[in-house]
C-alpha cells in the first residue's frame, strides 16, 4: 500500500511518484541554495517516463504496455523484444488503464478512463476498446462505460470481455482514494458495489453477472469458461475485504454463488487471513491462491493454497517456506512460476507442485529492483515481461526468454538518466533471534572523512516492505546529503509467513518493529559515518503511525516527519472506513480489547515526546483519517514541542494531486534541514 494506513502505501506521497514543479508554501522558506538544489531534483523527476501494464501475448509475439509523463499516458505496442514500437492513439481525451491481450494473440482489449472529478460527484467516464494487434485496423470501441471499470479479461473463448465493474460509481474505489464528505444521515449512503460484467466483443451494453449484494475484489474465469471464481464480500467494499471468502459461480446473471473459501471458519494456518489471486488450474479441477496476513487489498503475499472448487479441504502447498510469495503464472499443469521477494530482493523462481505441495525446483534470478506487471506467454517458447526499476536504472520495460537469465531492457525511455544520489546497499542485522534486511543509500558526493544525518523511512503497510525503486524521496534525501536507512522490520514481507506475523497480538504494535529499528541504526553506525545526534525518521501510512509512536519511546530522534499517520489507535478504530483490517492484528475490535490499542497508541504517552514533528495528511483520507494527525498536533502544540500540521484539501490517503507531492517534499526537506543540520569535517 500498487500499494494504507495499514495498507501498504507503496507509492505515497512520501513515496515518490511524479513530481512536477510548484510554489513552496511561503511559511517554509528555504535558502537560495536550498532552493536551487531542490528545483534540480524536481527537474530531475519530471523527465522520468512512468511504465505501468504490461502484457505479452500468449503466443509471446507481441508486446504491449502503457507509460506516461507528466500525466500524459501513451499506449505502446511492439514485437516482443521490443521492435517496432509505435503508440496507438485511442480516440478521445481519456488515457488507458488495463490492456489484456486476446486468446488467438491477435486483439488487445483496453480499458480506458478519463478525468476523475475530484469532488467524486460526477460518475466516472470511461470506454472498452479492442486493438488490432498488427497495426492494421483502427481501435475499435466496444461500449461506452459509466462507473469504474478495471481487470479486464478476455472470456467464453475471446468471444466476450469481461472486467470489474461499478456501475455509476463517482470515486475511485479503493480505500486510498480520496472520500466522499461525511454529512448527511451516515450510514444511509448508497453503497457502490464492485461487480463482475460481461460484454460481447461485437459489442453491446454490459451484463452484470455477479449479486449486488457482493462487492467483488478478484475473478478468474474456468478453463472451460463456464465458471467464475472470485473473492468477494457484502458491501462496504473498502471495510470488507479483510473477511472475503471465496466463491464460483456459473458464468451468467443471476446465477447463485457458491462459497468455496471461508477463512472465518476454516482451520489451520488461512484461518482469519486473507485471500488474493484465485487462480483456476489448467485442468479445471482446483483453485488456488496466495493466502496469509495482509494489512491491504493487492498485497498480494502469503503462502499458496489450493482448494476443489467444491468447497473441498484447503491445502496450505508451502507451509513455512521463508519467502513471500506474490504474483504467479501456471507455465505447465504442474510448473507454476512465482514473482517472490527474499530479505528485500524479487525474485523470478519456478515451482513444481503436486497435490498436496509446491516445491521450489529453482531460482531463476534475482533481479537489482522491483518489478511490476509481470506477464508470462502461455506457449512455447515462454516468455517474460515486466517493468521494473531500481536505485541503480530508471523505469524501462524488460522482455525476453524465460530462463536463467533475466531479460534485456527493450525500451530505453528512461536510458539517459541517471541517479543523482548517492550508492545503495543491503544490509542485514539481528534484533534478538531475527534476522532484519534493510536497504541504505549513501548520500550523494560521499565524503567518508565527515559525518552525516541519517532520516529512517519507515515503509506503509505494515504487510510491505522497501525495495529498490528509482526516484523516490528516499532517493531525494540522500542527493541533499543524508544518509537514509530503509529498514524490513518484523511485519514486513520478504521472510515468511511468521516473520510478517510477529505483529500479531495485544502489545505488539510498534514496540518490536522499533526494536528492529533502533538495531539497524545501531549496526549502520558501524559502518558509516553517521552522526548519532542527528537522526530523523519519516514514513506513511503505518510508516507515519512510527513516526508518531517512536519519539514517545525513545530520543534518539531529532526530527521527524510523519505522513497520515495514527496517533490513537482508540479513536482511530470510530474514524477509519477500513477498521476491519485490525482485527487480525489486535485480535479483536477496540470495543471487546481497549487495551490492546491503548498500549500502541503514541498519545498515551505523548508527555515523553519532545521531537520537532512536521504532520501531513489529505483532508479526506479514509484509512488514516485527518483527526488523528490533528490529535497529535494538538498534543505536541500543547506541551511546547515544535510542530506544524498541514492538510492537503480533497486529498485521500493517497496525495493525488502533484503539487500537493512537491510541497511535502519540499517540506520534508526544509524540516530535515532545520533540525538535522550539517557538522563541519573532521
Amino acid at each position: 500500500m500498487k500499494l494504507a494506513c495499514t495498507p501498504a502505501f507503496a507509492v505515497a506521497a512520501l513515496a515518490g511518484l511524479a513530481f512536477s514543479s510548484a510554489g513552496f508554501a511561503k511559511d517554509s522558506p528555504a535558502s537560495p541554495s536550498e532552493t536551487a538544489r531542490i528545483e534540480q531534483i524536481l527537474a530531475a523527476h519530471a523527465k522520468v517516463v512512468q511504465v505501468g501494464s504490461v502484457a505479452l501475448s500468449h503466443d509471446g509475439t507481441h508486446l504491449a504496455w502503457t507509460q506516461s509523463k507528466k500525466g500524459k499516458k501513451e499506449l505502446m505496442l511492439a514485437s516482443w523484444d521490443g521492435k517496432n514500437a509505435h503508440a496507438v492513439k485511442i480516440p478521445g481525451d481519456c488515457h488507458e488503464e488495463d490492456i489484456h491481450w486476446a486468446p488467438d494473440s491477435d486483439n488487445l482489449a483496453i480499458l480506458t478512463r478519463c478525468k476523475v472529478d475530484p469532488s467524486n460527484t460526477k460518475p466516472i467516464k470511461g470506454a472498452l476498446w479492442v486493438v488490432d494487434g498488427a497495426g492494421k485496423a483502427a481501435p475499435r470501441k466496444v461500449t461506452d462505460l459509466s462507473g469504474f471499470a478495471s481487470d479486464v479479461q478476455w472470456s467464453r473463448g475471446g468471444q466476450s470481455i469481461a472486467f470489474m465493474y461499478v456501475p455509476g460509481a463517482t470515486r475511485m474505489p479503493f480505500a486510498t482514494a480520496s472520500g466522499n464528505p461525511r454529512v448527511g444521515v451516515i450510514g444511509q449512503e448508497t453503497e457502490q458495489v464492485e461487480r463482475i460484467a460481461e460484454v460481447p466483443t461485437s459489442g453491446g451494453t454490459p451484463n452484470i453477472l455477479t449479486p449486488a449484494s457482493l462487492y467483488v475484489y478478484e475473478f478468474d474465469f474456468s478453463p472451460d469458461g463456464h465458471t467464475i471464481a472470485y473473492t468477494a464480500a457484502p458491501p462496504p467494499g473498502d471495510d470488507h475485504w479483510w473477511s472475503a471468502k471465496l466463491y464460483t459461480q456459473k458464468d451468467q446473471a443471476g446465477a447463485t454463488p457458491e462459497v468455496v473459501v471461508d477463512p472465518a471458519t476454516v482451520t489451520g494456518s488461512l484461518h482469519g487471513m486473507q485471500m488474493q489471486q484465485p487462480t483456476w488450474s489448467p485442468d479445471g479441477k482446483s483453485i488456488y491462491f496466495v493466502g496469509g496476513l495482509m494489512s491491504d487489498r493487492g498485497a498480494d503475499a502469503g503462502e499458496l493454497y489450493r482448494v476443489a472448487p467444491q468447497a473441498g479441504q484447503v491445502v496450505d502447498m508451502t507451509p513455512g517456506i521463508p519467502v513471500t510469495l506474490h504474483q504467479f503464472t501456471f507455465l505447465t499443469p504442474d510448473t507454476l512460476v512465482f514473482t517472490q521477494e527474499k530479505l528485500g530482493h524479487v525474485q523470478i523462481a519456478k515451482y513444481t507442485i503436486s497435490d498436496s505441495a509446491a516445491q521450489p525446483s529453482r531460482v531463476l534470478y534475482t533481479l537489482p529492483g522491483a518489478v511490476r506487471g509481470v506477464s508470462i506467454s502461455s506457449s512455447a517458447p515462454h516468455r517474460i515481461a515486466y517493468a521494473a526499476s531500481s536505485f541503480e536504472h530508471a523505469p524501462e520495460v524488460y522482455s525476453g526468454a524465460l530462463g536463467d537469465q533475466p531479460p534485456s531492457a527493450v525500451t530505453a525511455v528512461n536510458a539517459a538518466l541517471k541517479p543523482s544520489w548517492g550508492k545503495a546497499r543491503s544490509v542485514t542485522w539481528h534484533s534478538g533471534k531475527l534476522l532484519i534486511q534493510g536497504w541504505l543509500l549513501y548520500p550523494a558526493n560521499f565524503d567518508p572523512h565527515k559525518t552525516y544525518p541519517l532520516i529512517v523511512s519507515v515503509h506503509g503497510g505494515p504487510t510491505f516492505a522497501n525495495l529498490p525503486y528509482w526516484g523516490t524521496n528516499a532517493t531525494a534525501y540522500s542527493s541533499f546529503g543524508y544518509f537514509v536507512l530503509l529498514p524490513n522490520p518484523r511485519g514486513s514481507t520478504g521472510e515468511g509467513e511468521a516473520f510478517v506475523r510477529e505483529n500479531i497480538g495485544t502489545g505488539k504494535m510498534g514496540y518490536g518493529d522499533l526494536d528492529d529499528i533502533l538495531a539497524g541504526i545501531d549496526a549502520v553506525e558501524k559502518i558509516a559515518p553517521v552522526d548519532n545526534n542527528r537522526l530523523g525518521m519519516t514514513g506513511w501510512s503505518y510508516g507515519g503511525f512510527m513516526s508518531m509512536f517512536a519519539p514517545t519511546q525513545t530520543n534518539r530522534f531529532k526530527a521527524v516527519v510523519a505522513g497520515a499517520g495514527i496517533s490513537d489507535w482508540k479513536s482511530y478504530y470510530g474514524e477509519n472506513q477500513i477498521d476491519g483490517w485490525m482485527i487480525p492484528f489486535f485480535g479483536a475490535s477496540v470495543y471487546q480489547n481497549p487495551s490492546a490499542y491503548e498500549k500502541s497508541s503514541a498519545i498515551n504517552f505523548i508527555t515523553r515526546d519532545h521531537t520537532p514533528a512536521l504532520i501531513v495528511v489529505g483532508e479526506r483520507d479514509e484509512e488514516c483519517p485527518a483527526p488523528q494527525s490533528f490529535e497529535y498536533w494538538h498534543a505536541l502544540q500543547t506541551l511546547g514541542v515544535p510542530s506544524k500540521l498541514v492538510v492537503y484539501a480533497n486529498q485521500g490517503h493517497g496525495i493525488a494531486n502533484h503539487d500537493d507531492q512537491v510541497d511535502i517534499l519540499r517540506r520534508s526537506l526544509d524540516w530535515f534541514g532545520k533540525y538535522l543540520a550539517a557538522a563541519p569535517a573532521k
